[in-house]
C-alpha cells in the first residue's frame, strides 16, 4: 500500500526530531481490526464480528482521550499497530493528530520492548505503553503518568489491571530487563515487571488500579459502568465515558442481548 493512501503519519525512527524531546509518547498497542483477529475472547457472548465491532469502539474511546490528554501539548497520541501492510484499517478510527508506528518482534514483551526503543529513537522523551482494551480508563492517570516521567530522574510507570496484568507501562529509557523472562497473559505480569524493575533499582510508580475488557466477566464489569452506572467495586476514580462503547453496548443490548 503506498503511503499516500494512509490517512495517518507514519513514525520513522530513523528520522528523530529534537522537538519531541519534551513529549511523552502515548502509545496505543492495537491489531488491526478484523474479525477473527481481535477480541476473540468475548465471542462468545459476542460474536466474532461483533468483538471486531466493539474493538474499535475500544480504540476510538482509547485515542479519544488520550487526544484530551495530549491536549496539554505535553504529549503525542501515537498507535503502534500490527500486522504491517494493514494500516488502512485504521483509517477514520484515530483523532486527526494521531502518528502510527508499525510493531516488530515476535513475543508480546519483544514487541513491546521494540516499540518503546523506536518511539525513543523517533525522539520522544518517555513512552507510555498502553493496551486497547481498557476504554473507560480514568484522564487523570494518563495525566499523572505524563506527569511522573517528566519529572528528574529515571523511573517506570505502571498501571495495575485487576487481573494481576497492567494497562500502562511508562518508560524514559528502553528497560529490557522488565520485559523480559515475564509470564504473559498470567495474573503474574504486574507484580514481575514490579519485581524486575526493583531488581535493577528502578523507581516504581503505580497508577489506579483499573481493568481490561478481555472476557464475559469483564465485558459484565464493563456493561454495569457505562450502561447502569456501576463503577467497579475496586474503582477509586470516575471511569472515562468511553461514548462510542457505550453507544455500541446499548445498541447491542436493544437487539437482545450481545449476541447470546
Amino acid at each position: 500500500m503506498s503511503a499516500s493512501s494512509v490517512s495517518y503519519p507514519i513514525l520513522d525512527p530513523a528520522m528523530p526530531l529534537a522537538a519531541r524531546a519534551g513529549q511523552c509518547a502515548l502509545a496505543v498497542m492495537a491489531k488491526a481490526p478484523r474479525p477473527g483477529r481481535v477480541k476473540t475472547r468475548l465471542a462468545p457472548p459476542l460474536s466474532l464480528e461483533q468483538a471486531a465491532e466493539i474493538n474499535i469502539c475500544f480504540l476510538r474511546d482509547t485515542t479519544e482521550g488520550l487526544s484530551t490528554v495530549a491536549a496539554a501539548g505535553r504529549a503525542t497520541g501515537i498507535v503502534s499497530y500490527t500486522p504491517v501492510g494493514d494500516e488502512a484499517l485504521f483509517d477514520h478510527l484515530l483523532p486527526g493528530d494521531f502518528l502510527l508506528i508499525p510493531q516488530r518482534g515476535d513475543g508480546f514483551g519483544e514487541r513491546l520492548l521494540a516499540t518503546a526503543e523506536d518511539l525513543l529513537s523517533c525522539g520522544y522523551g518517555s513512552v507510555c505503553l498502553i493496551d486497547s482494551d481498557s476504554p473507560t480508563v480514568p484522564a487523570v492517570a494518563f495525566e499523572q503518568a505524563v506527569a511522573e516521567l517528566q519529572k528528574g530522574g529515571d523511573r517506570i510507570v505502571l498501571g495495575p489491571s485487576q487481573d494481576g496484568g497492567y494497562y500502562l507501562i511508562g518508560l524514559k529509557r528502553a528497560h529490557a530487563e522488565v520485559f523480559a523472562g515475564i509470564t504473559w497473559s498470567t495474573a503474574s505480569v504486574f507484580s514481575e515487571t514490579v519485581a524486575a524493575a526493583e531488581a535493577a533499582g528502578i523507581e516504581v510508580v503505580v497508577l489506579p488500579l483499573w481493568y481490561d475488557v478481555d472476557d464475559g466477566a469483564t465485558l459484565e464489569l464493563l456493561e454495569a459502568e457505562l450502561l447502569r452506572d456501576t463503577p467497579p467495586p475496586f474503582a477509586t476514580l470516575a471511569g472515562y465515558g468511553a461514548e462510542h462503547t457505550r453507544a455500541y453496548l446499548r445498541m447491542l443490548r436493544q437487539q437482545g442481548g450481545e449476541g447470546r
